[in-house]
C-alpha cells in the first residue's frame, strides 16, 4: 500500500466531513448522508484491490 492511498483516504475524509457538516447546518441532512456514504464507497473501491491480495495471501498460506 501507497502513502498516496493515505492521503487520498485522509483527504477524501476531510471533504466529506466539511461537506457533511456544511449540508447538516443548512437542513439538508439528507443529502448529508448521501455525501457521508459516497466518500465512504469511494475509498472502499479503492482498498478493496488490497483486501482480495490480502485473503489471497492467506489462502495461499494455508493451503498445502
Amino acid at each position: 500500500m501507497s502513502v498516496n492511498l493515505i492521503f487520498k483516504i485522509a483527504a477524501v475524509g476531510i471533504l466529506v466531513s466539511v461537506l457533511s457538516q456544511v449540508l447538516k447546518h443548512s437542513g439538508r441532512e439528507e443529502q448529508a448522508f448521501l455525501t457521508s456514504l459516497a466518500g465512504l464507497l469511494l475509498v472502499l473501491f479503492w482498498i478493496l484491490p488490497y483486501v482480495y491480495d490480502l485473503f489471497v495471501t492467506m489462502k495461499q498460506l494455508f493451503t498445502l
